[in-house]
């Protein structure tokens, strides 16, 4: 899709501050496309964001956008919505910001299906702060908190979005642009809440830590272990055992929560 990438930004805040091989500018440029492709007016668009690397994102988005604290991107989201519902509120979170400090904020989020997409940059670590371990550091893998290996298993961001009641689940990787696209056009048409998780690289923080010479070794990891989800039937026991499933996981109905906010209010006001 052939457009200026810089009508959508603020090109005064450039450069940006990530790393070089950071899969930070891949997932915004798919962001930025599906915004295009949707034809969505900038002043329709409110991007929101908590702490951490990713955070920085709304910062050079020429859209409504607010930078907020540690792990409440998803609070502060909702209220926008619920004061501006025809708003595409769309946040921006890092794999700490959204399970860790913010987890609680998350599965309610999901709980109560407010009509937002949720975009999970998953590093699998915490890499604007030093590379301690996060809440999605596979089991054995290295952080500058974690120097014998990490002790605990991670979370499975599709599985936990799904036993919270999300209605739209989707995973894709810095690899896979046209299924992230996809993903992230098909989770901003969805009514409820969308949780698009995308597997990407961070060479500095968790790619040296770990034994990866750089961002394209890492990129080719995610070629080789991630495979499609209608695939995944067709594989073996043996071969699916170190495979990583991607795609779009749930698209399904359910009331959403600021709609059916506004109707109560408006029978309370009646009453």
């Amino acid at each position: 899709m052939a457009f200026d990438y810089e009508q959508y930004l603020r090109v005064d805040h450039l450069p940006h501050i990530w790393c070089p091989g950071c899969g930070h500018g891949i997932i915004f440029k798919a962001l930025l496309r599906a915004i295009h492709a949707l034809q969505i007016e900038k002043d329709d668009v409110m991007l929101v964001s908590g702490i951490g690397c990713a955070s920085r994102l709304p910062g050079y988005a020429d859209f409504n956008t607010l930078h907020t604290t540690h792990g409440r991107a998803l609070p502060f989201a909702t209220g926008i919505k619920v004061i501006k519902p025809e708003m595409h509120v769309i946040v921006t979170a890092g794999d700490g910001d959204v399970v860790a400090i913010g987890g609680n904020h998350f599965i309610h989020t999901c709980r109560r299906n407010i009509d937002m997409t949720l975009i999970i940059f998953n590093n699998t670590i915490y890499g604007m702060t030093g590379g301690q371990v996060s809440p999605t550091t596979p089991y054995g893998k290295f952080a500058s908190t974690t120097p014998y290996g990490n002790l605990s298993y991670n979370f499975d961001f599709v599985k936990l979005a799904d036993g919270a009641g999300a209605t739209f689940i989707a995973r894709a990787t810095t690899y896979h642009v046209k299924l992230l696209e996809k993903a992230i056009i098909a989770g901003m048409r969805h009514k409820g809440f969308s949780v698009i998780e995308v597997f990407e690289d961070c060479p500095t923080a968790y790619g040296r830590r770990n034994k990866f010479r750089g961002p394209v070794e890492m990129m080719k990891y995610w070629k080789d272990h991630c495979v499609n989800i209608e695939a995944m039937d067709a594989l073996s026991l043996e071969d699916a055992k170190d495979k990583i499933p991607i795609g779009i996981f749930a698209d399904r109905q359910r009331h959403e929560f600021v709609e059916e906010l506004h109707r109560t209010a408006r029978l309370a006001m009646e009453d």
